[in-house]
């Protein structure tokens, strides 16, 4: 499958950097974590197979929300174009406002943040336009990590063609005792 979807996507204009073995972070580990326990402490294996899609948030030039909506597009098309019948499951991750460093450390976002739900949920496609500028300035410097989230929901069904908006089977939003909003955001297509 993850073959399928490189040679996919990148038929679908999209430049990827392929690798064979990669570290992944917390932004990985925590959301899998949460869904399904720790990994085998024999193997370090996950109890499913996972394809991380790394994307650029931390060094200029950082891909718009457009551009990871549109990725999001193209991996639907790649896995529906698989030759097998799959359960797949497509993640956006990263943190929500958050500023952790400079005058603005500590920003949080709650209004914000919880309308930017709202239109992933709603209006994905105009929530894609928004310039990185608002994402700085409502959500802070790192604030800029919810592009990545665009990626997931541009893989949903109703993005490209008749169908219903998705089914939302569990949304949290809390701010725990750091400098980040948390959400969590569980959408099926409808």
């Amino acid at each position: 499958l993850a073959s399928h979807i490189a040679q996919s996507v990148i038929q679908q204009d999209f430049d990827l950097t392929i690798v064979n073995k990669m570290d992944v972070d917390h932004g990985l580990t925590v959301p899998l974590s949460l869904m399904c326990g720790e990994q085998d402490a024999r193997t370090g294996a996950w109890p499913c197979p996972v394809i991380p899609f790394a994307v650029n948030v931390v060094q200029y030039p950082v891909p718009s929300g457009q551009r990871c909506f549109n990725l999001g597009r193209a991996i639907r098309r790649a896995v529906e174009s698989f030759d097998e019948d799959l359960n797949v499951q497509i993640w956006g991750t990263g943190g929500m406002s958050h500023q952790l460093q400079g005058a603005r450390a500590g920003l949080i976002n709650k209004e914000w943040d919880n309308r930017f739900l709202d239109l992933l949920i709603e209006n994905p496609a105009g929530l894609a336009k928004m310039p990185h500028i608002d994402y700085v300035r409502e959500a802070g410097s790192e604030g800029i990590e919810l592009v990545m989230w665009l990626i997931a929901r541009g893989a949903m069904a109703d993005v490209d063609g008749p169908a219903p908006l998705p089914r939302v089977n569990h949304r949290f939003y809390h701010v725990p005792a750091s400098n980040t909003a948390v959400g969590h955001l569980i959408l099926e297509n409808g």
